[in-house]
């Protein structure tokens, strides 16, 4: 610990008025030309994040909502869904959560375009719907990392934290009283 030099900021302002800069922020700025930020550096784009596709060509993500948990799979197809063993209209049968279901699909124009296969379990039908539209927007992230933006504007990607709330002693529900008796 002793013989460790004690730097101060007179040291980096004299660095830097000498024009010593590092060789790591010479070689960024030779390779890729950028946009000039407002202080004058060059600001460069990170490429985009690789595709998680696993060597059967499907994209695997896991969908929360409620207290259901799904586990999604997505592969390019003609838009078959699977849910639990089951086609999505027998497992879904209200035209409500098939709806919420295909959300994510036509938010970035890819309805017809892949096969899901998942399972559910937990919660209840809505829930589950939740959990299902929350797996399959992960998946496609993971498919194609370009559509980030629209899947986070359409808020696609956020895990709806909303769960029911617990009941309290003396209380009938979480805060629901008992009804009141004058006699």
């Amino acid at each position: 610990m002793a013989d460790v030099e004690k730097r101060t900021l007179k040291d980096l302002k004299a660095l830097t008025e000498a024009g010593a800069e590092t060789p790591d922020a010479e070689a960024t700025d030779a390779e890729a030309p950028g946009a000039e930020g407002p202080g004058g550096e060059v600001i460069v784009e990170a490429p985009p994040p690789e595709p998680k596709i696993d060597e059967l060509g499907r994209s695997y993500a896991t969908g929360k909502r409620k207290n259901a948990i799904a586990r999604v799979w997505l592969k390019p197809g003609t838009g078959v869904v699977t849910v639990n063993g089951r086609d999505q209209k027998t497992y879904f049968a209200r035209p409500v959560l098939r709806m919420i279901i295909h959300q994510p699909f036509a938010a970035v124009d890819r309805e017809g375009q892949f096969d899901i296969w998942c399972t559910v379990k937990g919660g209840g039908l809505s829930g589950q719907a939740g959990a299902v539209r929350h797996g399959i927007s992960r998946a496609l992230l993971y498919y194609e990392p370009t559509l980030r933006p629209v899947l986070k504007k359409g808020g696609f990607l956020t895990r709806d934290s909303r769960v029911v709330e617990r009941k309290k002693y003396g209380k009938a529900k979480a805060r629901r009283s008992f009804q009141f008796s004058k006699r």
